[in-house]
């Protein structure tokens, strides 16, 4: 069964900070380029930072640079984000994707008018002020 299943959100105070990963099983992330979205209530889903599979490039969105960062490991079969000095403007659900034919351009800020392979479940952050 494919699938990727998100793990390590949960409650935060502001300035803290969390990592998130996501797991992959049924497929291998070797060649996919992977991404990690956030959606808040009645607000777009938007992408916060993506990760290529050929060159490991990274991409974020601006409201994140210098306090995410975003990484695989190929071995395990994992992508994580590094979540840091987390604001309450930070708080959502957060989203693990993946997909083989788009750039990590593409897939971050092209969404949602480019379709996305694989998607994980989500894990909720909350960032108390």
């Amino acid at each position: 069964q494919v699938q990727l299943v998100e793990s390590g959100g949960g409650l935060v105070q502001s300035g803290g900070s969390l990592r998130l990963s996501c797991a992959a099983s049924g497929f291998t992330l070797d060649y996919d380029t992977v991404g990690w979205f956030r959606q808040v209530p009645g607000k777009e889903r938007e992408g916060v930072s993506c990760i290529s599979s050929s060159d490991g490039g990274t991409v974020y969105a601006d409201s994140v640079k210098g306090r995410f960062t975003i990484s695989r490991d190929n071995a395990r079969n994992m992508v994580y984000l590094q979540m840091n000095s987390l604001k309450p403007e930070d708080a959502g659900v957060y989203y693990c994707a993946a997909d083989r034919l788009l750039t990590n351009q593409a897939m971050c800020f092209w969404s949602p008018r480019v379709s996305i392979e694989y998607w994980g479940q989500g894990t909720p952050v909350t960032v108390s002020s």
